[in-house]
């Protein structure tokens, strides 16, 4: 196929496949604005996430040992030498791979942006690239750039396409981070492998492949302040491209990412969003039957968009190019329920509702007025549903599925909707309310009380995990929450908080350890100071250390954060962080 490339004085790079179609860069004016840059996405609300190597050839499976963790980490985990794993790619065909069926299948489920793994941290990359000869159409039979016909069917179909690209962690390529188990690398800097592979990659990913809406970054590592930058600037290279959060730190992107979990609460003013996989694997994985019930994926978008995020949805093509049925079947009933509702998830903001017993509420502004859109999951059997804390006037409710009308009468409590005796959808109903004015949205973080003291337990944090490892998460001593297994130096815990006076505040934790000393790093997004825990003599016996001071220059919502001091770190159980304001100057 013949391709030409046309230079347009101020308007970027028009890529012309002839015989085929349009694939343009960026071709408008560039917007500078970020509110401008994310407005399609905060409108969109739902993505489809997918992650596709070589290792789905045999299913994460190695020497018919089924490994542990996701598909896509079996080369980490079955410690598989770089020689071995590289006959993987001999062995990928998917000849069943569709571009326009797949993204058809996106669209169907009421999806409006895709992003895929470039390249995971096998280093294998998913398209033709020109700095690393194992890649898709150099080191397969199958000889296609995936990426090129992924991205001509986006821009057909009307989706916004975005890579998914490993910057750090390279088990291929001698200086990436990540492999410790072939001992046959003979190792270069960090600063060979970013400058030699990782930037030339990129920079082909953000010129040859049309306009990209998303540039998905993944497992930040400490690389040079040189390899930063030189990976974060070729994100100029698409003005109007939006970044997530893990470049690496002190670099925010664009939005906020939520791995596996959904927050317990809205994490305040910041845009974000969760990945989530729609079985349990990333990668496609034998014998992986976990999946989502459609009720699941439907009210974790509902959950999700109630609290003002993004849900990006993954899924795992096959070594022949194709999902399996259950996926398949999934994505459409999600798309079934969204061709009804879909106007209660798209271009809709968190809900101005306290918590509700009964489902999620999501909200949108029009014409001086208000749409709350109850989700309504557990239907009452009495026919009385209450809309706690509302005492706007109610213009009309009404059931989305239908149009009918639905009796509304203020009270003392709220508004109380008298609804039919049966619920009209089986995963959620959605009951659209219009009222006066624009209700204030609350959100309640937690405070510090009148003394200036906020206390921050293990069961309201959320637990970045590092995919591919020992998972942190919450266990109990006593019946209290504390979070523990924590023997990833990778995880990391935050609290979104907020802060009312700004001052100095003391910080002390409530743990256990065994091991003698253990360093952390703690402090609000950018400016975490370091600690050294001694041990409390075991890992049931709590006390509490002082971590040391903190300064909040002004009101406002924070992200408070405890992280691990990689390569200084001994697993703590951590039941709590207390927040003391003192009266010294900021």
């Amino acid at each position: 196929m013949k391709t030409i490339h046309l230079h347009l004085l101020g308007l970027g790079l028009l890529t012309i496949l002839t015989g085929g179609a349009l694939v343009a860069q960026d071709t408008a004016p560039p917007i500078k604005s970020r509110d401008e840059r994310l407005e399609w996405w905060r409108q969109a609300k739902f993505g489809m996430f997918v992650h596709w190597g070589i290792y789905s050839t045999v299913g994460g499976e190695y020497n018919g040992q089924k490994l542990p963790n996701s598909a896509e980490w079996m080369m980490a985990r079955g410690k598989i030498p770089i020689a071995e794993y590289e006959k993987y790619a001999a062995q990928f065909n998917p000849t069943q791979f569709d571009a326009s069926e797949f993204v058809g299948l996106a669209k169907q489920a009421g999806m409006k942006y895709l992003v895929i793994t470039a390249k995971h941290h096998d280093g294998f990359a998913m398209f033709d690239s020109k700095a690393n000869p194992f890649n898709v159409v150099d080191a397969t039979p199958f000889g296609r750039d995936i990426m090129k016909e992924l991205a001509e069917a986006c821009q057909e179909q009307g989706i916004r396409f975005g890579f998914y690209y490993s910057q750090a962690q390279d088990w291929h390529h001698p200086g990436g981070f990540g492999n410790s188990w072939d001992k046959s690398i003979q190792r270069v800097s960090s600063d060979e492998y970013v400058m030699n592979k990782a930037v030339p990659e990129v920079k082909q990913l953000l010129t040859e492949y049309g306009p990209i809406g998303i540039f998905w970054w993944d497992t930040p590592r400490k690389m040079s302040r040189e390899s930063f930058d030189a990976l974060h600037s070729l994100t100029k290279l698409q003005p109007n491209v939006i970044t997530n959060d893990r470049l690496g730190e002190g670099y925010r992107g664009d939005y906020k990412t939520f791995e596996r979990q959904i927050p317990p609460h809205a994490p305040g003013e910041e845009d974000w969003e969760v990945c989530m996989p729609i079985s349990g694997s990333w990668g496609y994985k034998k014998g992986d039957n976990d999946f989502k019930s459609t009720t699941t994926l439907v009210r974790n978008l509902i959950d999700i968009a109630s609290k003002g995020g993004n849900y990006l949805l993954n899924v795992s093509p096959t070594g022949e190019g194709t999902l399996l049925p259950e996926a398949v079947e999934r994505l459409k009933g999600v798309g079934k329920w969204m061709d009804v509702n879909g106007e209660s998830i798209y271009g809709t903001t968190a809900s101005p509702l306290p918590k509700l017993d009964w489902g999620r509420c999501t909200a949108k502004s029009v014409d001086g007025k208000t749409i709350l859109y109850l989700h309504v999951f557990d239907w009452p059997a009495d026919g009385k549903l209450l809309v706690p804390g509302i005492t706007n006037q109610v213009h009309h409710a009404k059931l989305l599925a239908d149009g009918r009308a639905v009796e509304a009468k203020s009270t003392d409590s709220g508004v109380e909707l008298t609804l039919p005796s049966d619920a009209p959808d089986e995963f959620a109903s959605v009951i659209e309310m219009k009222i006066d004015g624009s209700p204030q949205v609350v959100v309640q973080l937690p405070t510090p009380d009148a003394e200036g003291t906020l206390v921050l337990s293990a069961d309201t944090s959320y637990i970045h995990n590092n995919e591919g490892s020992r998972q942190a998460d919450i266990r109990f001593h006593s019946d209290i929450p504390h979070i523990g297994y924590w023997v990833d130096d990778q995880a990391w815990v935050e609290w979104n908080i907020n802060i009312d006076r700004p001052g100095r505040y003391a910080v002390t934790a409530t743990l256990s350890m065994e091991k003698e000393k253990s360093r952390l790093g703690f402090g609000h997004a950018g400016e975490l100071q370091t600690a050294e825990i001694k041990s409390t003599g075991g890992y049931g016996n709590y006390d509490n250390r002082t971590l040391g001071k903190i300064t909040f220059d002004q009101p406002g919502q924070y992200s408070f954060r405890i992280k691990p001091d990689a390569g200084h770190w001994q697993p703590i159980n951590l039941r709590s962080v207390t927040l003391t304001r003192t009266n010294e100057p900021k």
